[in-house]
């Protein structure tokens, strides 16, 4: 017996994973070859505060996360967006954007991650330039290119 999966929320998050000196991590979608971007996932719930889905998608995506001496900032920026087509399949019928919130994850250091094998295929860790140069997503590239102003030392 099939079990229908339930439609995504259309409120998600955004972990831009990065060192001191903001190198990004990057991980390429096992779905999209070529795409590359930061930790991203959907809320589970209605009730799932954006800070609990951020650790959550960080762990799950990368075994990365503050257990490993990260440190989660709630960057307190949110941003609507419209889906790309391809994936509106996943959200509820006429569903067509989606509302980000964006949060840095630190790490001491480079590190290698765990990936989710069904997410991502591959990682790279970048200046933070050429992290947002690679990154699919606008959103994405425009929350990397922030760093320097956030993380100014």
């Amino acid at each position: 017996m099939t079990v229908a999966r339930p439609f995504k929320i259309p409120r998600s998050v955004l972990v831009v994973i990065h060192t001191p000196a903001l190198d990004v991590l990057l991980i390429e979608r096992a779905d999209r070859p070529g795409f590359w971007q930061s930790v991203t996932g959907s809320l589970d719930a209605l009730d799932e505060p954006p800070a609990a889905a951020a650790s959550r998608e960080a762990e799950e995506e990368t075994g990365l996360g503050p257990a490993q001496g990260g440190v989660l900032t709630d960057w307190q920026h949110q941003l609507d967006y419209e889906i790309f087509p391809q994936w509106r399949h996943r959200y509820a019928p006429g569903v067509t954007s989606n509302t980000e919130h964006w949060f840095g994850l630190e790490l001491p250091a480079p590190c290698v991650p765990v990936l989710a094998p069904r997410e991502h295929v591959a990682y790279a860790w970048l200046p933070w330039q050429e992290a947002a140069e690679r990154c699919f997503s606008p959103s994405n590239a425009e929350a990397i290119r922030t760093l320097p102003l956030r993380f100014a030392r």
